[in-house]
């Protein structure tokens, strides 16, 4: 019985695949700890670094692209790309409200709260 085994060329994917991954990570950690820049560039590179770490892994990883029936791929892209924005926007959504509900006064007890009890 013979074992399905990763070919030259895929195992060359992979590879690669990681070591693009390796160094947008190194990147946007470097640019981040070494106050390269401020403000919204910082965003927008971050961001930048990002949306290119994705598009590695889908089509390193996930070989998205290659297949010869790709409809359930990119349904199910689809689906976690929504899910990803529900959970995104709710959370600044949620973040926000609080922020506006809260009074100067409410988020400085919070905060001494907070660090009294060592968080």
């Amino acid at each position: 019985m013979s074992r399905p085994s990763l070919g030259r060329a895929s195992l060359a994917s992979y590879v690669s695949g990681f070591v693009l991954s390796l160094l947008l990570t190194v990147l946007a950690y470097s640019t981040v700890q070494r106050h390269s820049f401020g403000g919204n560039p910082l965003t927008v590179m971050l961001l930048a670094l990002a949306i290119l770490q994705v598009v590695v892994q889908l089509f390193f990883f996930l070989h998205i692209g290659s297949e010869t029936r790709p409809r359930w791929k990119l349904l199910t892209l689809f689906l976690m790309l929504v899910f990803g924005m529900i959970v995104i926007f709710g959370s600044i959504w949620i973040m926000y409200s609080l922020n506006y509900r809260m009074t100067p006064h409410q988020i400085n007890t919070y905060m001494t709260d907070q660090a009294s009890s060592g968080y």
